[in-house]
């Protein structure tokens, strides 16, 4: 099926000239979060200060692209964060981090992976994090319909808007997200990593055991394990009961401070992980010490993104 490409907005010449390889698109959603990721951020005009209003702040290397409705019926924009090598190797394919929650996450994790590749922990990658278009979207409600793989089961979640829709989102990734940025962006398609926090690390849970060969490794701080009674307990028993391999690397966290239904359910999830022994799994289980659910997300994703394209680092 064919669908129709969105339109570019114009570039932003002047940040071009003087610190990006890659054009940064106008109207970028991430200039308040920018003030929280000072490494990567430049100047988007020449003003100075004093002739008027302060000059605003973009995330460099990076691009925000507002997609078709997709076939779920809903509309998703992505934030694209590119290598600094990706206009001088125009051959070169790069291994890829898809994040949930990019509207959240985007700029922490664009923040520290230069540090990484300065240190040869990591390849040069592509950040893609997922998020949603529009003037002030509700991310809650919005998530939740996403990242949950079946509708919550709490007295009163009814209140907290609809929820169970993982399956849909998913395929919406593997067949809308992954070939657009695999096609335009020159993704590696045999290097992918999925990362999400919370709702976001249950979904990337769910997506280790739903389409275990469409990423080769995942990263998921303080995951909502819980979520409906242990129902990701049930669903890795159904997959554990298939015989299929989990040859897959994984680094799974949670934080000292975290809500003690998410500390239980991830503990609990981590021994069932520990109980099976999964022949080709590689797994890592940290505590942050210190940090509560939001606040872990810091250490957790450093972390991540280095256990999960280590394979991959430059060798000495």
């Amino acid at each position: 099926m064919t669908r129709a490409r969105p339109s570019r907005p114009e570039r932003n010449d002047s940040v071009t000239a003087k610190r990006h390889r890659r054009a940064v698109w106008p109207a970028l959603a991430l200039v308040a979060g920018c003030a929280n990721s000072p490494s990567g951020c430049s100047s988007q005009d020449g003003e100075s200060p004093t002739q008027g209003a302060s000059p605003r702040q973009t995330v460099a290397n990076s691009e925000v692209r507002v997609l078709p409705r997709s076939a779920n019926g809903r509309r998703y924009q992505l934030y694209v964060g590119l290598p600094d090598s990706y206009e001088e190797e125009p051959e070169r394919r790069y291994p890829v981090l898809y994040l949930c929650d990019g509207y959240w996450d985007f700029n922490l994790v664009k923040g520290f992976y230069g540090n990484l590749v300065y240190d040869k922990a990591i390849p040069e990658i592509i950040v893609v994090g997922i998020g949603y278009p529009g003037d002030r979207p509700d991310y809650g409600r919005l998530r939740r319909w996403d990242l949950t793989p079946v509708p919550a089961k709490y007295q009163g979640a009814r209140f907290d808007g609809p929820s169970g829709h993982a399956q849909e989102f998913l395929a919406v990734i593997e067949k809308e997200i992954i070939p657009l940025v695999e096609g335009e962006y020159r993704g590696d398609p045999s290097y992918r990593v999925l990362a999400g926090s919370s709702l976001g690390g249950l979904f990337t849970l769910y997506a280790m055991f739903a389409r275990p060969g469409l990423f080769v490794a995942y990263v998921a701080p303080s995951p909502a394990a819980q979520w409906a009674e242990d129902w990701l307990l049930a669903f890795e028993e159904q997959f554990h009961g298939s015989g299929r391999p989990l040859a897959v690397r994984l680094l799974l966290t949670y934080a000292e401070k975290d809500p003690a239904m998410i500390l239980d359910g991830v503990k609990r999830f981590d021994a069932r992980l520990r109980e099976r022994a999964y022949p080709g799994l590689t797994y890592e289980f940290r505590m942050v010490e210190g940090e509560g659910h939001a606040g872990t997300k810091a250490e957790s994703y450093n972390r991540g993104v280095r256990f999960a394209f280590s394979p991959r680092a430059p060798q000495e």
